[in-house]
């Protein structure tokens, strides 16, 4: 019988968290932190020295003995580098030393992380800052301290603190608008997110066998098996034995860590399953998901699994995504999204949607960039994920509201019906008057945004770095507009329904899925970017850099070198797949293929001697020759691109578009082809029967 877990005992409980500080801290120091956290000050060097004696005395009763600046650089993942506590003390024994200078600023070397230009190579000081925002933890014996990494010269190496500043800004912006109408008690309004993580579990025995998912994450071959996700019996369906046991260790780890891991179940493609936490401030929510993705790689393998975060490990069944569930609310709790009682509380709520609305229409490129990634190519469109084209999905009842702001006529509430369930038991369950877009990239459900367009592996930042600015660009430019007002009530009326009017393009409640829709979303002046080379070069559009810029959340250089980074890893990612395609079908795919075919012709030698028919080993000799020909045809045309890339980063992404991932899907085909082809006992390494149904 397995150990019951006292939940409520155990969260947060490796978290150097705002409960362990009270206790642990003296009042003063305790209150120096929460005014520094309040005012945005600098954290003077006494308080964090008692922080930091308190930190380490926690952190070495939890059975620490090192601590690590853990930082978010622009690889997209974390990074750390770890020191001991211990200090000589000049006789031949140690202490346990920790200090303020310590907690507040480290000093990694910064040569080996992308900059996009932001240092030459031979520099290679940075640094890293404590973010007293973010708890610390302990973790596989080691302090965790969450910091921003920056340059010599003082610039954004990081994820992080782009974040922190697009926060500050959005709150600014808010309180403007909130003190409008009335709210005098708000000091601050916070971006919350929950960010919903899709994932795929396999057996580590059966990945080691396959040279394209240790590479590169997903299999850049596989014939489709016999039974896909047709019969929609995985879903929601009973959860393996193998894979609940890995799920209870996982949420146990996340719950020590103070991640509130909410719901898990089976999703949609064999093998695939979801996690969902729930809500928290972004910078909480941003740093949750780096962890909890980095822990179930770890956890998959302590249970002989692997967990797999590749948008799309398989093709032929539903890739993996982030649903980016975004709100603003304010310090004590109010959700600003939420429709209220009252008709003032009601205009107020049409002021942060209009703004909302008219954000994501004008820098819908901006946004679409922010999930450009080569992983995120292969699912962007497919039938699990929504469209390339950005759109808001309002529900009915919202859509029909706004339109009789823009028509200037009278909203006539619908009837709401009750939704009764055959069984006498159950109550009457009010029946709501819309009903959730699975296709809309971006949905209202409620009282938030849920943005589906993010790639289950990518960092959640740049996204809501994204989302928090241009809703701060909005929120401010109705501010100046209403602060002047000597009207308030009509100037607010006009506003909203000028903005909605001019705005209401982006806004569309069908199937995103449909031809139609590509059509119609032309028609309407939307931008439509299928791939990441296509996109990209949106991101340094000047409307976006003077957004950015204006609001403090990039320089000109930081912003120019994410664009850089973000062009060299699609660049570097599709080389890598290629070469390994071409590794794969030269020295694995055409042997076998080749072996195979001549035990045909072994077969049809002694067949031959004693006079018997030979059509079925002749036709498949026939059609194997055909294949492997083809096969040997499309590495080389494959090879010889690969010598032609461009040299210029842009130039090159849109050649490897165009020219190199049309080459791996002419050699794909043929492989794949060969596979249905070929004996499996002859076939290099597992198939999509083998892996998804193991």
């Amino acid at each position: 019988m397995s150990e019951i877990l006292n939940v409520p005992e155990i969260f947060g409980s490796d978290v150097f968290n705002e409960a362990t500080m009270r206790e642990r801290l003296p009042e003063h120091t305790y209150s120096g932190w929460k005014n520094c956290i309040a005012t945005g000050q600098q954290l003077p060097l006494d308080v964090a020295n008692e922080i930091a004696e308190a930190m380490k005395l926690w952190a070495i009763e939890k059975g620490a003995t090192h601590y690590t600046h853990w930082f978010q650089p622009m690889t997209g993942i974390t990074a750390e580098k770890h020191d001991s506590f211990i200090t000589p003390t000049g006789d031949g024994r140690v202490i346990m030393e920790f200090s303020g200078k310590e907690l507040v600023r480290g000093e990694p070397d910064a040569s080996s992380f992308p900059s996009g230009g932001l240092r030459a190579t031979f520099e290679a000081r940075g640094y890293t800052a404590w973010d007293p925002t973010a708890c610390a933890f302990v973790r596989d014996g080691s302090l965790y301290i969450p910091t921003c990494f920056f340059s010599y010269n003082g610039e954004s190496l990081d994820k992080k603190t782009p974040l922190l500043r697009s926060m500050d800004e959005v709150s600014r912006e808010a309180v403007r608008i909130l003190r409008l109408f009335g709210d005098r008690e708000t000091k601050r309004v916070v971006a919350n997110v929950g960010a919903e993580q899709e994932y795929f579990l396999l057996p580590k025995d059966l990945y080691a066998q396959r040279e394209d998912l240790r590479l590169t994450g997903r299999t850049l071959f596989g014939a489709q098996p016999p039974k896909g996700q047709e019969l929609d019996d995985h879903y929601f369906g009973t959860i393996r034995t193998r894979v609940a046991s890995f799920m209870r260790d996982l949420d146990e780890q996340l719950w020590r860590l103070g991640i509130p891991s909410k719901t898990k179940h089976n999703e949609g493609a064999p093998c695939q399953h979801e996690m969902a936490p729930i809500y928290s401030d972004v910078n909480k929510a941003c740093d949750d998901n780096q962890i909890t993705m980095a822990i179930m790689k770890k956890c998959a393998a302590k249970h002989n699994l692997v967990c797999l975060l590749h948008e799309k490990p398989f093709a032929g069944v539903a890739g993996s995504g982030k649903h980016n569930n975004w709100s603003l609310s304010t310090d004590s709790g109010k959700n600003l999204f939420s429709p209220g009682k009252t008709p003032r509380q009601n205009a107020q709520f049409l002021v942060f949607l209009a703004a909302f609305i008219a954000g994501v229409d004008e820098y819908q490129d901006f946004l679409r960039c922010t999930v450009a990634t080569a992983n995120n190519d292969h699912r962007l469109g497919a039938s699990e994920a929504p469209p390339a084209i950005l759109s808001i999905f309002l529900g009915d009842e919202l859509s029909a509201i706004i339109q009789s702001i823009i028509d200037g006529t009278n909203y006539t509430q619908p009837e709401k019906s009750m939704l009764r369930i055959g069984v006498d038991v159950l109550p009457a369950i009010p029946k709501d008057t819309t009903d959730r877009n699975r296709t809309s990239p971006l949905a209202f459900t409620g009282n938030k945004f849920e943005f589906r367009m993010l790639g289950s592996s990518q960092s959640i930042a740049g996204p809501n770095i994204a989302l928090n600015t241009i809703m701060a660009e909005e929120l401010g430019k109705f501010a100046d507009v209403l602060e002047k007002a000597e009207d308030f009530d009509t100037t607010l009326q006009t506003l909203v329904c000028k903005t909605l009017t001019e705005h209401s393009r982006i806004i569309f409640g069908g199937n995103g899925y449909s031809e139609a829709w590509k059509e119609e979303a032309e028609r309407r002046g939307l931008s439509n970017y299928p791939s990441a080379a296509e996109a990209l070069p949106t991101y340094i559009q000047p409307k976006n850099i003077d957004l950015v810029t204006r609001h403090g959340i990039y320089t000109e250089s930081e912003f120019h070198a994410r664009y850089i980074i973000h062009l060299e890893s699609y660049n570097k990612i599709v080389n890598i797949e290629a070469r390994t395609m071409v590794d794969m079908a030269q020295h694995q795919i055409l042997p076998a293929a080749l072996h195979y075919t001549h035990a045909l012709c072994d077969t049809v030698g002694a067949k031959g001697k004693i006079g018997a028919a030979c059509k079925a080993e002749s036709t498949m000799i026939a059609d194997l020759s055909t294949h492997t020909d083809a096969l040997y045809d499309a590495i080389y045309d494959l090879k010889k691109a690969l010598t032609c890339v461009p040299k210029d980063p842009a130039s090159a992404a849109r050649y490897y578009h165009d020219i190199i991932t049309a080459g791996m899907t002419s050699l794909r085909t043929e492989a794949d082809i060969l596979e249905t082809l070929t004996d499996k006992a002859y076939w290099p390494y597992p198939t999509y029967s083998d892996l998804l149904f193991y």
